[in-house]
């Protein structure tokens, strides 16, 4: 019988790179690679041991995030130079590079990325072959449906197991002291403080129900729509009697009028094709004057040209069809349809400690032997990476998160 996971884990991209001594010679020598790594470091280190035992320090010219590694094998660096952080995930994974700590290691690459350039990204065939990968996982009606299931549909059970019991699946918002199930009610109230009172909320990408419960506590009827049958069998179930409409539905297909939108960490599944589509469908239905209030991972600016023109670790291991945001793109948007932009905040390290937290939480499960059924090592190997590799994003301030009202224009 199949294992739970199984999908994510096939949806990967596969590239074999040949024996040790092969990957070394097409590497076009170790210290070419090595080279170009080091002189992109402006700020922060590697501690480098190579197969043969020698011994580098990359970096360190300047304070910055200080990374370990040990190269087991040549391949790794073959991997990282022709297919970027899918390489860096397979050769982890096959321990042919290890680190007592990944996250300062993919932080450290995230904070230098401008002088790193394609250092870290796919090449040549890899690239285009990685762009197709993608443009197949778009996000037509039937694509997002598919996207959806690989990864919201692992099961309620799974995501119960190192989720807070608020089963809040983004960032948490947190103050000195917080733990991790505080924190997330803290990000609950941040989001309905911008709804300004709201009656009649929309709420598009409902996850598992925290958040329309929290607004349908508050005195709001919230219409909550998803496209992932086991998040809504489990909304429907816990927040059953409540002021709230579960519905599964594409958010392209809603029509009707309230005085306030919702969206936590949905549109990073939209793809950028159908960004418009999705401001529409603010502006269409938001009354005059009402309020939207979004919450939003984006990639920095200056790298996202380079960053969407390929895809990487996360779009082809974890969520098939995504990407990150530019929020200067989304704020023309916007802006292009009367929604004003107001009051953005982000918070980064707020997400990295989230990330950090669930990885405990996540580490626990395993160790406790918690897991549903099903799920194997390959898959624990996954989902631990995604999670150190994103921790590491946010450290490294290349991507950051944000919350942002839009208010409709009268």
């Amino acid at each position: 019988m199949p294992g739970r996971g199984e999908q994510l884990v096939a949806e990967g991209w596969r590239w074999g790179v040949g024996p040790d001594w092969l990957a070394r010679m097409l590497s076009g020598g170790v210290s070419r690679i090595v080279g170009r790594i080091d002189a992109g470091l402006e700020r922060g280190s590697i501690r480098l041991t190579l197969p043969d035992g020698s011994r580098r320090l990359l970096g360190g010219r300047r304070p910055g995030f200080d990374a370990v590694v040990r190269l087991n094998s040549w391949r790794a660096l073959l991997r990282l130079a022709t297919s970027g952080s899918i390489g860096c995930f397979q050769g982890w994974q096959q321990r042919e590079w290890e680190s007592p700590d990944p996250v300062p290691l993919f932080a450290l690459f995230m904070d230098n990325a401008t002088a790193l350039g394609d250092v870290g990204r796919a090449h040549g065939p890899w690239r285009w072959a990685l762009r197709a990968f993608h443009w197949f996982h778009r996000n037509t009606r039937s694509g997002s449906q598919r996207n959806i299931h690989a990864h919201y549909d692992l099961g309620n059970d799974f995501y119960a197991a190192w989720l807070d019991p608020t089963m809040c699946y983004s960032s948490a918002r947190f103050a000195p002291g917080d733990t991790l199930e505080k924190a997330q009610e803290r990000k609950l109230e941040t989001i309905s403080a911008r709804l300004d009172g709201a009656r009649e909320v929309l709420e598009i990408g409902c996850g598992w129900g925290a958040l329309a419960r929290h607004l349908a506590d508050g005195g709001a009827h919230v219409t909550a729509i998803s496209l992932s049958d086991e998040q809504l069998a489990f909304a429907r179930k816990r927040h059953a009697g409540a002021s709230i409409e579960f519905r599964k539905q594409d958010y392209r297909d809603v029509h009707a009028q309230f005085d306030g939108v919702v969206s936590v960490e949905m549109v990073e599944a939209v793809g950028r094709e159908y960004w418009p589509n999705f401001f529409d469908c603010i502006a269409r239905n938001l009354k005059p004057g009402g309020r939207a209030a979004i919450q939003y991972i984006a990639m920095r600016d200056d790298l996202f040209e380079d960053y969407s023109h390929s895809a990487d670790f996360i779009q082809a291991y974890i969520f098939p069809g995504g990407l990150l945001v530019s929020e200067s793109e989304f704020a023309r948007l916007a802006q292009e349809r009367g929604l004003e932009w107001r009051d953005r905040q982000h918070f980064a390290l707020d997400y990295a400690e989230t990330l950090r937290q669930w990885r405990l939480r996540f580490d626990r499960a395993v160790a406790d032997g918690r897991l549903p059924h099903g799920f194997d090592q390959e898959f624990v190997d996954l989902w631990r990476f995604y999670l150190m590799y994103c921790e590491g994003g946010f450290r490294g301030r290349g991507i950051d998160v944000a919350q942002v009202t839009l208010v409709k224009r009268a």
